[in-house]
């Protein structure tokens, strides 16, 4: 019986595991692994209606440093994010990636983006967590508010966005990955700021977000090498 399970293991299991971890690496498995276990606590926690104390604590934090110039540049970089702006960038991006030939990053981009739509529309009905109510937000929000849609969908898509950049121009990957990172945090910040998320909505968000991302990245990575 071992035998015969070590010998499936051997055909069929382990090259795909070797392939995976050649793809996306052991830092990124490791990181995904991890990842996954603090959204499994932080689920459950949601699930049983349960409240984190630091969530209350960042608000009041961040909004410690509200004014009017503030407001008005968080308002700004919230937009980054907004369904208006996201639908720009997508059908601009998805347009010159196949005008350039390039069918699949555009396939898998698309898909990416919309898995996000996805995953969070169906993860709001489910976790039904209402948004904070500490103090009057700065915008009116209507929908359920974990995980946040900005952090995730703003994760994927700048994510996505400064990997194919990073591939087509390798010489400037850092300064890329930098912008990307930056952008993703301050649209997180921006919706604490303005009092329509807690923290652990970003929290989730980002983590959903990245996971779904490297994903979808390993799929892109290994049709390539099939190509």
């Amino acid at each position: 019986m071992l035998r015969k399970f070590y010998q499936f293991w051997l055909q069929h299991i382990n090259p795909h595991i070797i392939t995976l971890i050649v793809t996306i690496g052991v830092v990124g498995l490791a990181s995904c692994f991890s990842i996954i276990l603090i959204l499994a606590w932080l689920f459950e926690e949601v699930l049983e209606k349960q409240a984190f104390g630091f969530d209350t604590a960042w608000i009041y934090w961040v909004h410690g440093y509200t004014n009017p110039t503030l407001n008005a540049v968080m308002l700004t970089i919230t937009q980054l994010a907004d369904a208006s702006v996201v639908v720009v960038i997508v059908a601009v991006t998805l347009g010159i990636l196949w005008w350039e030939h390039h069918r699949s990053e555009a396939k898998f981009f698309a898909l990416a983006c919309l898995g996000a739509l996805i995953l969070n529309t169906g993860m709001k009905l489910v976790f039904a967590k209402p948004r904070p109510h500490i103090f009057p937000s700065l915008i009116p929000e209507t929908s359920f508010s974990f995980p946040s849609g900005h952090a995730l969908g703003g994760f994927v898509m700048y994510g996505f966005l400064a990997y194919l950049l990073s591939s087509h121009f390798p010489k400037f990957s850092k300064l890329i990955y930098s912008l990307a990172v930056v952008t993703i945090a301050a649209i997180g910040l921006s919706r604490i700021y303005i009092g329509v998320h807690w923290p652990t909505d970003i929290i989730a968000g980002y983590g959903v977000g990245y996971i779904w991302l490297m994903l979808c990245i390993t799929m892109l990575k290994l049709q390539t090498r099939q190509v």
